[in-house]
């Protein structure tokens, strides 16, 4: 038999080689990235959809709230969106407020819009995406910066940062619906929930004004839980209207019983307050997780932590006066009442005294009209006789016909 050529042999082996390098990067960071990226919806989320009627392909909508420190997931339903789930925000950085400037460490406040190419599989923060700042309002109020993301890592320069494990859901979530065809899903992101009670505890923050803005839109999904058409108007948040004239006079009802509810809350006598922060927030459950010696990745300034949420009494509650209840107010009148007035000596109210039958008689019967004029007017008429002659000029008319029987 031919003998094998030695140098076809040593190609092959080269060829080898070179083959199993190529399947060692395919199985190192390359494919781990890649496979986060396409990591299924956990199994218990996929039933909670299923619960609500929507799939995983349905258009998605995220709510944050930096005072709480939550991210909400809600899909789109048959007859609107409906709540999933909320997951805790690991850390996000700055005060309560917008973001203003590249820098501020400010955590944007706002309605944004996420479309595939905000998407980001090869995050340095395990998974991500921009969520949009700066947008037509933030430009229009002279904001800079970018790449303000949701990611991983729970370390946050202006950002929402997540853990790993609760970014990567999210990141699924988020995809599956831009595979089903949603162009692109709106993140709004509010500085606490836009309840009434927390309004009216702000009401004297430098930051109200726009956080009424904010609070118009919030309002408006929870009346009609539509997505929001947002627009800039002379630099405010502006809302398409419902093209349901049902759902459209839902949302009126709750904005105009929401404003009552806030003015009544202030007259009651809410305390106003500021919620300060020395640099940011974290969710309640993730401090108590990393105190049992959890981890959760790379804290950005943990000791930051300690002096989150203060609350500066800006003005003092008080108590608001209540009205006397009746069964209170009726029993001080009664007659056996140390409080009542009849137990004045000799005074007796007007509605208890008898009628005096011959109280018309007490004073002078005026004879005819002009006796029961008041004096000055009877001078200012200058001395006429009236009621016994008939005075010429404008006013004997008047006289004569209110003398006439």
């Amino acid at each position: 038999m031919p003998r094998t050529p030695s140098i076809p042999l040593a190609a092959g082996l080269a060829l080898l080689v070179v083959s199993g390098a190529a399947l060692l990067a395919m199985s190192g960071p390359a494919a781990a990235q890649a496979g986060k990226a396409e990591a299924p919806i956990p199994a218990a989320t996929l039933a909670l959809m299923a619960q609500k009627g929507v799939t995983a392909a349905a258009p998605v909508l995220f709510r944050a709230y930096k005072k709480e420190s939550e991210i909400e997931v809600w899909k789109k339903g048959p007859t609107g969106y409906v709540f999933i789930k909320a997951f805790p925000i690991c850390r996000w950085s700055g005060q309560l407020g917008p973001k203003r400037r590249n820098g501020d460490r400010q955590t944007p406040e706002g309605f944004y819009t996420v479309p595939r190419r905000q998407m980001n599989p090869n995050s340095h923060y395990y998974l991500s995406f921009d969520v949009g700042y700066p947008n037509a309002y933030d430009r229009a109020h002279g904001g800079t910066g970018s790449a303000v993301m949701v990611h991983g890592i729970c370390s946050s320069m202006g950002c929402f940062a997540m853990t790993n494990g609760t970014v990567g859901e999210i990141y699924a979530i988020a995809r599956e619906a831009l595979k089903g065809g949603q162009a692109a899903f709106q993140f709004q992101s509010y500085p606490f929930r836009m309840t009434a009670e927390a309004m009216a505890r702000h009401r004297t923050d430098p930051n109200i004004a726009f956080w009424r803005e904010l609070k118009a839109g919030s309002d408006r999904f929870e009346a009609s839980r539509e997505e929001l058409q947002v627009s800039v108007v002379a630099g405010r948040y502006a809302f398409a209207p419902s093209r349901s004239p049902t759902v459209e006079a839902a949302v009126a009802t709750r904005q105009a019983v929401e404003e009552a509810r806030i003015a009544a809350l202030a007259e009651a006598g809410e305390p106003a307050v500021r919620t300060t922060y020395s640099d940011g927030g974290q969710n309640a459950f993730w401090a108590a997780y990393t105190a049992r010696g959890g981890v959760v990745g790379d804290i950005s300034r943990p000791e930051a932590l300690a002096f989150a949420g203060q609350e500066v009494v800006v003005v003092p509650g008080h108590r608001a006066a209540r009205p006397v209840p009746e069964s209170v107010w009726s029993a001080w009148a009664s007659a056996d009442s140390t409080l009542s007035l009849r137990r004045m000596a000799g005074f007796v109210p007007v509605y208890a005294r008898a009628a005096d039958p011959f109280g018309a008689l007490a004073g002078p019967i005026p004879a005819r009209y002009g006796d029961g004029l008041p004096s000055w007017l009877t001078v200012g008429l200058g001395g006429l006789t009236l009621g016994h002659a008939h005075p010429s000029g404008s006013m004997s008319g008047l006289l004569a016909s209110a003398e006439t029987p």
